[in-house]
């Protein structure tokens, strides 16, 4: 004989092989379809390049965390994910109830960096508002960079190149690898506390992000945001952004880009200090000039008061003529309205009023009269033929054509049929008019 078992027990079965043999696992992948509905569960998708699973994080086991920084799912990150092999029942579906997850790769570097700086800025530390000015021509520089690289001897040779005479202090420090960050923050506070620098460059050459993972240090961009001397980010290529680059006062693209725009070229800032003299020695001689005019202006109508009387007297007939026209023009403007007003009023007469309104409620009682008495007709109509019905539906009217209702006494119930009926037994017969009592004698079959 056949064993038959519901879609149920096998899945109940399928459920219990799966989690009695795989168990607690570890599983690598990249996160999709990711949802957080408002049960504070998440539910997503972990696949690789040829498969994919579905997972479930249950609220209880609060938020995944990694020992270095906190960690939100996203839509397309690459995770660790330790978690049991189950079977959601309604469905069929096994899927990954996850424990915990913990980035991977530079995905996780990545997370932790948007993460960071999405914090520093919910803090203000980005805010413009903060931004320190940078000197025009700062007498002392302070560079905080590898004392080896190529790209101090760049700064040095176009500080140089531009400007002979401005002063350098080096700030040595690694910058990559994990003391970095550490020599970095103590060089800023050197040069801080060197009493006559005027602006820091921070400085580094391009690299991965794990290479520049010093200068996303939080503990970084606190020191470089609480440091009074204005601080320039000069971090990577033009396309790389670090969490320093964002707090500092300025950022420059690259090293070179920063030495260039914090300190002007001495040639031309002679020319240009030339050219703003010879403009100002301009604009002081044509204000001069302007000045003589006026003034021989004014000397010249001081020597013919008359032409002022002349003037002064075509003003005033001018005036006169406008206040002349105005007036005109209001009178005019006021037997207009006049006008108007009176074609109103007559129009407007209470006697007319009274006359076709008078008009209007003869016509509306007629046509109520008229409405009403058709009306009632319809309904004297309508109830005749509801009482003929009724009439015909009455019981009475049964009873009028030879038929009389039969019942049981003393309680009073129809008799429908003589299967309730009992010798000697008395019952009530209605007719169409009054009735009578009788006894049961004798009964007959339906």
């Amino acid at each position: 004989m056949k064993e038959i078992i519901t879609v149920s027990q096998l899945n109940d079965t399928i459920k219990e092989l799966l989690e009695e043999a795989v168990g607690s696992v570890w599983v690598e992948g990249e996160v999709s379809n990711l949802r957080k509905p408002q049960s504070g569960h998440t539910y997503f998708t972990l696949k690789d390049d040829k498969s994919q699973i579905r997972a479930v994080y249950f609220k209880p086991y609060g938020r995944p965390k990694n020992p270095t920084f906190d960690f939100e799912l996203e839509e397309g990150s690459s995770v660790l994910c330790r978690a049991r092999l189950s079977v959601y029942h309604p469905r069929g579906e096994y899927q990954l109830i996850v424990e915990s997850v913990e980035p991977r790769g530079i995905g996780a570097l990545q997370k932790a960096f948007e993460q960071l700086k999405a914090r520093l800025a919910a803090e203000g530390l980005f805010d413009e508002r903060y931004k320190k000015i940078i000197p025009f021509l700062p007498r002392k520089i302070g560079i905080v960079t590898s004392p080896t690289g190529a790209v101090i001897k760049d700064i040095l040779h176009i500080t140089h190149r531009r400007f002979p005479s401005v002063d350098i202090l080096i700030a040595p420090s690694r910058v990559q690898g994990t003391e970095a960050a550490a020599e970095i923050i103590q060089g800023l506070r050197n040069l801080q506390t060197a009493g006559d620098v005027d602006v820091i460059i921070i400085a580094r050459g391009g690299g991965s992000l794990e290479d520049m993972a010093a200068f996303n240090s939080e503990d970084l961009a606190r020191e470089i945001f609480r440091s009074p001397i204005p601080v320039i980010s000069a971090v990577g290529h033009e396309t790389d952004f670090t969490i320093c680059d964002f707090v500092a006062d300025l950022r420059a693209p690259t090293p070179s880009a920063a030495a260039e725009l914090v300190v002007p070229e001495r040639a031309q800032l002679l020319s240009r200090i030339l050219h703003l003299q010879q403009r100002a020695l301009a604009g002081y001689g044509r204000h001069v000039a302007d000045r003589q005019k006026h003034l021989a202006s004014l000397q010249e109508r001081l020597q013919d008061p008359r032409r002022l009387l002349v003037d002064w007297r075509i003003n005033l007939d001018d005036m006169q003529e406008r206040i002349q026209r105005a007036l005109r023009q209001r009178r005019e403007n006021i037997v207009n309205s006049l006008r108007k007003s009176e074609a109103v009023l007559l129009h407007q007469s209470p006697a007319r009023c009274i006359k076709e309104k008078r008009v209007l409620l003869n016509i509306l009682h007629k046509d109520t009269l008229s409405h009403w008495r058709s009306y009632l007709a319809t309904r004297l109509e309508r109830l005749r033929k509801n009482a003929a019905l009724l009439d015909t539906l009455s019981p009475l009217a049964v009873l009028e054509r030879g038929y009389s209702i039969t019942r049981k006494f003393p309680g009073g119930e129809i008799v429908r049929h003589s299967g309730v009926l009992y010798t000697n037994e008395e019952v009530n017969i209605q007719l169409a008019k009054g009735g009578f009592s009788a006894r049961v004698e004798k009964i007959y079959g339906e």
